[in-house]
């Protein structure tokens, strides 16, 4: 039964004079050099930034953002996490349009994602037919992003964050259910469905395909098979991939995992700053998308007006990997739970399959011709199609949650 007392609902509501500051920091915002025809090559361009800059201090209107944003069915509730008291969680929750008997649904965005990922989804998964099914939505803000409440202590990593995902989906009334995830959303999903497979976890889908090679002590026919199975030409095309974005693109994740607090300041303190340090990712990570100025401007004023400030989302990096001394996956088991994955040419990281084994029992994988590192926002009927196909009738796992089938009767 759904804890009904604890939720209240949410309205974003940014002050007039948080608005005020940040025109005057963009006002008086000082910009760096650059050399002639540099482009992308050592950055995001200064004509870029310049232009968006301008727009974002005079322009851009965040109160129909706002009203537009407002339009989702928001929450917040307080929800206890082992050893670090309660957080007050913010998420978006969207109910089946069609059935009761919709798929039980949390969506898991990353970084430099938010809850707002998930708004191109919500009309597709919440309605249904007789041939697909239908789903209700939970996407959450994790703690330190967007209007969730950041942990105040060291050590909040990857079994508190499947802790709090978990315990919201418990609260909501929904003691079973699916998951979705990319980015960190893909890690958390690991992490749920090692310690809450089959009990509440039912499967999971993930379009960031990472995983470590199979050991023997882990993966015993997975790594015999690693050993002796060539790579197709997809795979060694994804590990090419993979270490050219490991060697070139990957130095902020080092910076994040390492001295998050020092980078703290400078997102907190300038909004050009931040701007630039999230569209250069916007804009890279995606398969040509064409980003219109006020979408990344939404975009990046989620971290701007953010509740605890932007500084305080890339702690994830610190906190996941222990500083870069760990794996993020080292301690996702293996489970039985269905997994599929949901692979787009332009993701950062394309590891071989035999690797992915390793998370658990795949039984649905696509290929699409398009779409990067933000599916959700880039592909989203694509990634909808993925979740039909995977949970629907005729799919692999068709009525993994008990009673909730995703049709109405």
């Amino acid at each position: 039964m759904a804890d009904t007392e604890n939720e209240k609902p949410f309205k974003v509501s940014v002050p007039d004079e948080d608005l005020e500051q940040l025109r005057q920091r963009l006002a008086l915002a000082r910009f760096p050099d650059e050399l002639d025809e540099a482009e992308w090559e050592y950055g995001v361009p200064l004509a870029d930034v310049r232009r968006l800059a301008a727009r974002w201090a005079d322009g851009f209107d965040w109160r129909s953002a706002e009203a537009a944003i407002n339009a989702l069915p928001q929450f917040t509730r307080d929800v206890a996490v082992d050893g670090f008291g309660t957080l007050n969680v913010h998420y978006v929750h969207q109910r089946s349009a069609v059935t009761e008997d919709a798929i039980p649904l949390l969506f898991v965005h990353g970084w430099p994602g938010h809850f707002l990922e998930v708004r191109k989804l919500l009309p597709l998964l919440t309605a249904g037919s007789a041939e697909q099914p239908s789903f209700h939505v939970v996407a959450l803000s994790l703690p330190g992003f967007g209007f969730s409440e950041a942990p105040k202590k060291k050590g909040f990593a990857a079994k508190q964050y499947a802790e709090v995902a978990n315990n919201l989906m418990i609260n909501l009334g929904y003691t079973e259910y699916v998951v979705q995830g990319g980015d960190w959303g893909h890690y958390i999903a690991g992490y749920l469905a090692t310690y809450y497979a089959h009990k509440h976890v039912k499967g999971w889908l993930s379009n960031y395909t990472n995983a470590l090679p199979p050991k023997l002590w882990n993966a015993p026919l997975a790594y015999l098979t690693h050993l002796v199975t060539p790579y197709s030409a997809k795979e060694k095309a994804g590990w090419t991939r993979s270490q050219g974005f490991r060697l070139t693109g990957s130095g902020y994740s080092h910076e994040q995992a390492t001295r998050p607090q020092t980078l703290g300041y400078s997102l907190a303190d300038s909004p050009v700053g931040l701007l630039a340090w999230i569209y250069e990712k916007l804009v890279e990570w995606t398969d040509e998308y064409r980003w219109r100025d006020d979408e990344v401007l939404e975009w990046v004023s989620i971290y701007w007006f953010s509740r605890a400030g932007p500084g305080a989302s890339v702690r994830i990096y610190k906190e996941m990997t222990q500083g870069f001394t760990r794996a993020t996956t080292a301690d996702v088991r293996w489970t039985s739970i269905p997994l599929g994955f949901a692979y787009f040419p332009k993701e950062l990281n394309r590891v071989p399959r035999s690797w992915l084994s390793t998370l658990g029992r795949i039984v649905f994988e696509s290929e699409h011709e398009h779409g990067g590192h933000f599916a959700a926002h880039e592909q989203p009927g694509e990634l909808a199609d993925d979740m039909r196909r995977m949970f629907g009738k005729g799919g692999p796992a068709f009525g993994v949650v008990a009673g909730k089938s995703g049709y109405a009767a």
